[in-house]
């Protein structure tokens, strides 16, 4: 769930990306502060049973919010629904994180099945890592390649599946109830070092000039006694490591949420397979599952070669390799930069002309610094920098003299740029009763919030035409377009027949984040010939 949950938030609730990633961490923040919760609740009152019990329902419960709260028919509040949803799950999945393993850890008796306890645990830390790749590759999938209620996505089921899952493992464990080892509640450790370390502040705060000692905590030992306040010292000196796990995991976490948000800038493509956004987590478990052995039987042998064997040392290595991935994510992020497609600055204007016709225009117009430019052939022309202050209207007259135009009289065509700062605009040239056409539309070449690429349709056709786009590898997938509407059009990802009613004529590749103008010109009766005019892509 957690592989689309940040796309979710900007493509279907409409957060920007900076609010998406407020929320996605605040969510995985949530995760990691319950299992303490979940830990007190299993060691001092329901036990490990009950807790996982009970919370792996407030878990599905919190799941199917999600689902629901995603379907368009039903109308539900969707941002509400999500985010008790998100609460639910937070709730829920932290409360089991600490009990599960401990759970199974229960289920054999020691010293005698020591060697298949540590069997255990390897399984299911190896079980864990799988599920993860297995749902980190699958439910990018049934987000984006699954279409549902007439949208390109359906994150409905990309949520609705693991849903179904808890349901299932829920009564897979209550069936198995009969064969566990169910230990009765004994009291929390956590519970036991706060109270033991207040009653030492208590006592110390009184006893401190009367009855000094040599640590502060030994003013416990008398209600506690020597071993547990030993041990909560060793504690209280391991926790000083603990010191830079919280910058570690506040980047290690971005993988869902800005390098989630970085994927959609990218198009994807690894040879012939193109790599979802939120697929990028695929790698973490994916590489963990690979290392496990590699590590046992290379990479820790030549560590120690080099004289790095303490797990502190490792853990300081680990950590400067995170590090070295963020400043590569870093470079990434610049190179990504230089790909942003270019916008209007304040005092800028954007025009750019689309011609329909069979025949090169040249322009004149007393537009600052662009006097005369030349339209070619169902092509076009754009000029990004053009300085304006208010709102301005410019004049020009454009001419041709190629004969295919002279035969149809339309050699000349003369009228007013309106251009306004920050703002971009275009014309579209066309054929209408025998006469130039030309038509203006506000247009951007800014990229999907979404990361879909965009298309738009500039027909010059002699009469109505049913005009359409369908996903070669997806045939179900169709998207129609109305004539004399120039709106741009969100899509998905792909390569697409052009179809002019049931009868192909071309095909366009639309990348991640493109933005794209589809010039098509009706040469003779249901003769067609279709240009794409990138106006930004990857």
């Amino acid at each position: 769930m957690r592989a689309v949950l940040a796309l979710y938030l900007t493509q279907k609730l409409a957060y920007s990306t900076d609010t998406a990633t407020v929320i996605y961490h605040v969510f995985k923040s949530l995760m990691y502060f319950f299992p303490m919760i979940g830990a007190i609740l299993a060691d001092s009152w329901l036990g490990k049973y009950k807790t996982i019990l009970y919370l792996s329902m407030v878990y599905c419960a919190g799941s199917t919010l999600i689902a629901l709260g995603a379907i368009p028919p039903l109308n539900l509040p969707t941002t509400y629904m999500t985010v008790l949803g998100l609460l639910f799950i937070a709730i829920g999945g932290g409360g089991i994180k600490p009990c599960v393993s401990a759970f199974g850890g229960d289920q054999f008796k020691l010293p005698e099945q020591a060697a298949q306890l540590a069997k255990f645990f390897s399984l299911f830390y190896f079980a864990i890592n799988a599920g993860a790749l297995i749902s980190s590759t699958l439910t990018p999938i049934l987000r984006q390649d699954v279409h549902c209620f007439g949208d390109p996505s359906c994150f409905p089921l990309a949520f609705g599946v693991p849903a179904v899952l808890m349901i299932l493992s829920i009564v897979i464990f209550v069936c198995g109830r009969a064969m566990y080892t169910i230990r009765e509640p004994s009291g929390n450790m956590i519970v036991l070092v706060f109270k033991c370390i207040g009653n030492a502040l208590s006592v110390q705060a009184k006893e401190r000039i009367i009855s000094p000692r040599e640590h502060w905590l030994d003013y416990a030992e008398s209600k506690y006694g020597k071993g547990i306040i030993s041990d909560i010292k060793s504690l209280l000196k391991i926790l000083v490591l603990y010191i830079p796990l919280p910058v570690f995991w506040a980047l290690f976490d971005q993988q869902g949420s800005r390098w989630t948000f970085q994927a959609t800038r990218m198009d994807g493509e690894i040879g012939g397979y193109t790599i979802k956004p939120d697929q990028m987590q695929v790698i973490n478990p994916l590489l963990i599952l690979a290392f496990i052995p590699v590590f046992q039987s290379c990479i820790y042998p030549v560590l120690a070669k080099i004289g790095i064997r303490r797990p502190l040392q490792k853990l300081s290595l680990g950590g400067l390799l995170a590090g070295v991935a963020f400043v590569l994510s870093g470079f990434v992020e610049i190179a990504l930069d230089r790909t942003n497609a270019i916008l209007p600055a304040a005092h800028e204007s954007q025009l750019r002309v689309f011609n329909g016709l069979p025949c090169d225009y040249r322009f004149h117009t007393d537009v600052p610094n662009l006097a005369s430019f030349t339209v070619p052939s169902r092509g076009a022309f754009e000029s990004l920098h053009i300085d304006v202050m208010t709102n301005t209207t410019f004049q020009f007259r454009a001419e041709t003299s190629e004969i295919v135009c002279v035969r149809e009289n339309m050699t000349e065509l003369s009228g007013t740029f309106y251009l306004n700062p920050a703002g971009a605009v275009s014309y579209f040239m066309s054929r209408k009763g025998g006469k130039i056409n030309l038509v203006e539309y506000a247009d951007t070449a800014a990229k999907n919030r979404n990361g879909l690429p965009s298309i738009r349709l500039l027909a010059n056709v002699k009469t109505a035409k049913e005009i359409s786009l369908r996903h070669s590898k997806n045939g179900d997938t169709v998207y129609n377009i109305l004539l004399n509407q120039y709106d741009q059009l969100a899509v998905i990802e792909g390569e697409y027949g052009v179809f002019v009613g049931e009868r192909q004529i071309g095909t366009v590749k639309l990348s991640p984040g493109g933005v794209y103008t589809l010039l098509l010109d009706e040469v003779l009766e249901n003769e067609f010939v279709s240009i794409v005019c990138i106006v930004f892509a990857l």
